[in-house]
């Protein structure tokens, strides 16, 4: 690992304008990097930015609250339910999204939620709740939860949530919010990551169709078991049916090998609650927190049925309301484990909603995907009962259920980890390729509203920063260009066409058009490796156009692998973690061009041993890049024009 001591004397080097050649190729190769605004003025060498507003209070539209957990909220374990988790968070992120809107809000929907740890009673559950950004009628809220032992003053993270909450104003109007200005660095990187999230939530039902329909193989075919047919129900324990009526499925069969079956059907579970008055806000529409504690329990019970034991919720899936239900209103609720994998489940829940006690026709409020555990006393998951489904419906539930656990590691794996905790390639696939887009552009997005930029060079119109953060030193390099933001967007977002400004580049061929915004390219590099071989890339390119007045255009770039393109022995297969450029308008015909590049541990020891070069060489490359988007503006608009 590379001490703080030697990234010290690297900006040292740096500002004193000696700078290793292989930090230049790294830099100017677009192989590693992240992104920030420009700053409103030109800075003085080794200057600092300041975050806006970082010293200021809390956000406006945050809200804290803090719930002791009573007896009264816990099940038979002494541990807080689920169910009144979710009400709690949903009131807490209700109340954030009322601050900023002024106005009435409902749920919209809810990303994943992973349950980390339970809360025991006695305990303090603390929720924070903050919007962070508003688009037009609807606005993102995080929530953070944590609880915290009175008796040991030990705190200890729950879950971590994001909710989009939807303003209602008077009937017959339509809501525009006001924007939310980010002060600190944290706000700042929510803002910009939210239009990430937002995309990702619109295209969630899509993936979940593409995986489906691609490679059922992938998505658990039900496969026949060993010594088990829908013919010989009667193969369970003992081979005795006992009293069960003729025709219906026992609860329980055993393979030939001793495994345990429960058919699905077993589990399912109905129930139906009155909205009361206590249940709905002040215009009468149903909580979303109390929709959810009542799927919730009917949940637990279905996953109970199959276990024949106390489950724990571990995670519920991206869901959406469907529409509203209000008091008066008789809320059917029906659960049934979808699949059982080895150590757990994922239960269906279902919720509809109708006025009257005789009506037939029911509105669908919302469905959700919850995944259940059984622990033993060491508090480690137990193997569950395989599930046979029903033929029809409860086959095609069956292989969602699997498709959606793909889906659902991916997300965890690529979407929720730290970025330091994700390998620099990542196996790209159509499963995960919304994922990686996500965390391709929202690690630039991420580095790009970083505070403590040092202003390290300036030469004429290009300015060179840098930022040292634990294990990593990026770079940023900036100029303003008489060049349209959508011209230099669409110039630079096409890696084939690199090699005309960057002499680095030796290649750059397209391996996939993904779709309209992502592209995989196989890059060669002029640079020679340690192993005097030239060094080869696989990257994952993703552009994003402005989501809102005052976001740059963003082409992010990441390493991943393709089995279509393994390393060979001619080339050295290198990697990069964050690179990409961002482009601010600065008028209509000028903008402003940043290119950020983040190095990684491994290649920062490299580069300390190599202390030769001159930082001209990055003001060099990047006039070049200025004087290839001048030169092909006009033949970029005039092919505009012929489309």
């Amino acid at each position: 690992m590379l001490s703080f001591f030697w990234l010290r004397c690297l900006l040292k080097m740096v500002k004193g304008n000696i700078v290793p050649e292989d930090i230049l190729s790294f830099c100017c190769n677009g192989l590693q990097g992240s992104t920030s605004p420009p700053p409103p003025c030109s800075r003085d060498p080794g200057e600092r930015e300041e975050a806006p507003g970082a010293m200021g209070g809390r956000s406006p539209t945050e809200v804290q609250m803090s719930q002791l957990v009573l007896p009264c909220h816990t099940n038979h374990r002494g541990e807080l339910s689920a169910g009144q988790l979710l009400k709690w968070i949903d009131t807490a992120a209700c109340l954030s999204a009322e601050r900023h809107a002024g106005c009435p809000c409902v749920t919209a929907s809810m990303d994943d939620i992973y349950f980390e740890h339970t809360i025991s009673v006695g305990q303090v559950v603390n929720i924070k709740a903050k919007v962070n950004r508003a688009f037009n009628s609807s606005m993102e809220v995080g929530i953070q939860v944590s609880y915290e032992d009175l008796c040991s003053g030990k705190h200890c993270s729950i879950c971590k949530a994001y909710a989009t909450f939807v303003a209602h104003g008077p009937p017959g109007t339509k809501v525009k919010l006001k924007p939310l200005a980010p002060q600190t660095e944290e706000e700042k990187i929510e803002h910009s990551i939210a239009a990430e999230r937002r995309r990702m939530r619109l295209v969630h039902k899509d993936t979940l169709k593409d995986l489906l329909t691609r490679s059922p193989r992938e998505t658990g075919t039900v496969l026949p078991l060993p010594g088990w047919s829908r013919g010989n129900w009667g193969a369970g324990r003992g081979g005795s049916r006992g009293a069960e009526p003729p025709g219906a499925p026992p609860a329980e069969l055993e393979t030939r090998d001793g495994s345990v079956v429960v058919p699905a059907e077993k589990t399912r579970v109905e129930s139906v609650e009155l909205v009361l008055p206590p249940h709905a806000n002040h215009q009468g529409n149903t909580f979303g927190g109390q929709i959810m504690a009542w799927m919730e329990n009917v949940a637990t019970i279905a996953a109970s049925r199959l276990c024949h034991a106390h489950p724990t919720l571990r995670a519920i899936e991206m869901f959406h309301f469907r529409g509203p239900s209000q008091v008066g209103d008789r809320l059917v609720l029906k659960a049934i484990v979808n699949n059982a994998f080895k150590n757990s489940m994922e239960v269906g829940v279902c919720a509809e909603a109708y006025g009257q006690e005789m009506s037939v026709s029911r509105r669908h409020i919302n469905s959700a995907f919850m995944t259940f555990v059984v622990l033993d006393e060491e508090g480690r998951p137990r193997t569950l009962p395989m599930v046979v489904p029903q033929p029809g419906d409860g086959e095609r539930r069956y292989r969602e259920a699997s498709a959606r656990k793909k889906i659902r590691l991916d997300r965890k794996y690529v979407v929720s980890c730290k970025q330091t905790e994700v390998p620099l390639s990542v196996p790209w696939d159509q499963s995960n390729k919304v994922y990686l887009s996500y965390n391709n552009v929202s690690a630039l997005k991420t580095l790009v509203a970083k505070a403590n930029w040092a202003l390290a060079r300036e030469k004429e119109k290009v300015r060179i920063y840098t930022l040292e953060e634990d294990k990593f030193l990026s770079f940023r390099i900036e100029m303003s260009v008489g060049i349209a933001a959508g011209q230099a967007f669409s110039l630079l977002s096409d890696l084939r066409r690199r090699h005309e400004w960057d002499s680095h580049y030796a290649s750059a061929e397209l391996v996939q058009q993904v779709d309209e915004d992502d592209a995989i390219y196989h890059v060669v590099s002029q640079t020679l490796s340690h192993e005097n071989k030239p060094q080869d890339f696989v990257i994952l390119a993703s552009r994003r156009k402005p989501c809102d007045k005052g976001d740059p255009y963003v082409v992010a770039f990441r390493s991943v692998t393709l089995p279509t393109h393994p390393a060979c022995a001619s080339f050295t297969r290198g990697e990069t973690l964050c690179s990409g450029f961002c482009v601010w308008p600065e008028s209509e015909e000028t903008s402003k061009v940043a290119y950020y590049n983040q190095a990684t541990p491994g290649y920062l020891a490299y580069v300390t041993t190599n202390v030769a070069g001159l930082s001209s060489s990055f003001c060099a490359t990047f006039e070049a890049c200025e004087r290839f988007l001048l030169k092909n503006k006009d033949d970029l608009i005039a092919r505009l024009r012929d489309l």
